[in-house]
């Protein structure tokens, strides 16, 4: 097929399968007459993989990443399912990687269409194919439309709810300034969730008195414990990598859960959020490991790695989340923790081990502050919210501030 080349299906249930020299994500959108998903739930990826008549099928083996469509049970209301594909590694994009889709028979295999776009340059997510409903007829159309801004410009367009980009330095109205006669207030006030409390702020060369910090080596928090991440009296390192892990309870089911990092202002606004569909924010300083579908294997399932030092002076606070996608409830989860490593040696400073689960979907793990005098205190938390995604996490988090 060439762009812009449609022809009938001749059948119905498709298989469209899309490879590329580079690993892709590929997810399909159900959209109505009007060009836009009906809900969220109309939007089928690796993390969501069943939607009505349409499933995604994650790459194994020899098999790449795809989109299954059966005709016969999409509701009369949507009218196209389009396949897109991303790229999996963040800072690339498809310049010399044209990717190809191949539209195969779902019941024999046997290769229907297959299409290839035009030479790419700079786009980092594309629209490959969409395959349509004329009349009593589905159809498949060569689309190879390019988007530079990732997967959540896709959904974005077709009218998935994803965070929204955080205004940039120069629109965000400059704090005013506190009264001569007044201390300086601290950039995060101490309010604390249950259990604890964080350390007050201290001004610049007082003494922490009774402060937990990293001069001992490894601190083990427990809920409400706080430590501070100097050393000497001085910030230990400028970098470092949150790791969040957990295991299935059992139940012969995966558990997919994912973890994000959202960042507020000193007055509890949200600046951004990096999770699985933006995996940076703040031109790095924030950077996502990527999404974990299972929880099985070795090590951490995800990591938030922060550069402290690239961070914008409006980011007072940094709170961790994990959250079930697809609804399965924390006690369906054992052994979550989350870690804080030096992001150069990969050495362990902080854990927090969570001891129970409550029935809900979100959970926050921990947080960072960053204190009058610069430093940053981290904090567990260990609270658990009723909440799918990071996006809904933003209110209950900036409480927790």
């Amino acid at each position: 097929m060439v762009q812009g080349g449609n022809a009938s299906l001749g059948t119905a249930r498709v298989v469209v399968e899309v490879t590329a020299p580079k690993r892709l994500d590929v997810s399909g959108l159900l959209l109505t007459q009007a060009g836009k998903v009906r809900s969220d739930a109309d939007f089928v990826f690796f993390n969501a993989p069943q939607g009505p008549g349409v499933t995604h099928r994650p790459a194994s083996g020899s098999a790449p990443d795809a989109i299954a469509v059966d005709t016969a049970a999409v509701p009369a209301d949507i009218t196209r399912i389009v396949v897109t594909a991303s790229l999996d590694d963040q800072g690339a994009t498809f310049a010399g990687t044209e990717p190809t889709a191949t539209l195969r028979d779902a019941d024999s295999g046997r290769e229907l269409f297959t299409f290839t776009p035009p030479r790419l340059s700079r786009e980092t997510a594309l629209v490959v194919v969409e395959v349509y409903r004329r009349g009593a007829e589905w159809k498949v159309r060569a689309v190879g439309q390019g988007y530079a801004d990732g997967l959540a410009g896709i959904a974005t367009d077709f009218g998935v709810s994803v965070e929204e980009p955080a205004a940039s330095p120069a629109t965000v109205p400059p704090a005013p300034p506190a009264p001569p006669a007044a201390p300086p207030a601290p950039p995060m006030p101490a309010a604390a969730p249950q259990g604890g409390s964080v350390p007050p702020p201290m001004p610049s060369g007082s003494p922490a008195v009774g402060k937990i910090t990293l001069d001992k080596g490894r601190v083990n928090l427990v809920k409400g414990g706080s430590v501070s991440l100097e050393k000497a009296g001085q910030p230990f390192l400028s970098a470092v990598r949150m790791g969040l892990g957990w295991e299935p309870a059992g139940h012969g089911r995966n558990i997919d859960l994912d973890a994000s990092v959202i960042a507020f202002d000193a007055q509890r606004g949200k600046l951004e959020t990096a999770w699985f569909m933006k995996l940076q924010v703040f031109n790095g300083a924030i950077a996502h490991s990527g999404d974990n579908l299972t929880g099985r294997g070795g090590g951490d399932d995800e990591s938030i790695t922060v550069h402290l030092g690239g961070l914008p002076p409006e980011v007072c606070g940094l709170v961790f989340v994990v959250n079930s996608f697809s609804g399965q409830k924390f006690t369906d989860v054992k052994n979550a923790y989350c870690r804080l490593t030096d992001a150069g040696t990969g050495e362990e400073l902080v854990r927090f081990d969570l001891t129970h689960a409550e029935p809900r979907t979100g959970v926050a793990m921990c947080k960072l502050v960053r204190q009058f005098s610069g430093e940053w205190v981290m904090t567990a938390l260990g609270e658990y919210v009723d909440a799918k995604t990071a996006r809904s996490m933003v209110k209950p988090a900036a409480a927790m501030l």
